[in-house]
């Protein structure tokens, strides 16, 4: 069993992204996998304002108190991490992006993490559209020797919903079953 943290970096609730991640979260609970969401949602997470606090302070603490502090902590005992995001403007979503700088924390060395997975949807109807991100994807995996879990990415998604029925989600849950 694994410990798998699903970090949805969509702010829009029962959108495209979070249907991808709970078809994703399905097949990994059905190998029985424990499996934790963390969602940008309602989460108040600012962005790293490069002070290096975090480098200098014993525990690692960042300057801004805010709900980072609890995905640290629930981050750190995952052995597998898969972030799910929409793409805006060729890249994360900001709300992600907040959260992805923020681990620029050093107390990212004390984590177990050996696993990353991506999945990603946008509006657009060409993939070229994810090449920024999975490059982003692909230079993490490598800084941090992490193993890949597999990626997922869908066209043409644009209002909420309309990933019903893709055979994308299909493709999330084997990802999930196999990770």
């Amino acid at each position: 069993m694994k410990n798998i943290i699903v970090i949805v970096g969509s702010p829009r609730k029962n959108g495209n992204t979070e249907l991808l991640a709970d078809a994703f979260i399905e097949g990994a609970c059905s190998t029985g996998n424990h499996v934790e969401k963390i969602s940008v949602i309602g989460k108040k997470i600012g962005g790293c304002i490069g002070c290096n606090a975090c480098y200098r302070d014993a525990e690692h603490r960042c300057v801004q108190h805010d709900d980072m502090e609890d995905c640290y902590r629930r981050i750190s005992i995952a052995d597998v991490i898969v972030i799910a995001t929409p793409i805006y403007f060729y890249g994360v979503s900001s709300q992600l992006k907040c959260i992805i700088d923020r681990l620029h924390n050093p107390i990212r060395s004390s984590f177990k993490v050996k696993k990353l997975g991506l999945l990603a949807a946008c509006a657009d109807e060409k993939e070229s559209v994810f090449d920024s991100v999975i490059t982003m994807y692909r230079a993490v995996l490598s800084c941090f020797s992490l193993d890949d879990g597999g990626m997922v990415t869908v066209c043409g998604v644009s209002e909420k919903g309309n990933i019903a029925g893709n055979p994308k989600l299909k493709a999330a849950e084997e990802m999930g079953r196999r990770i």
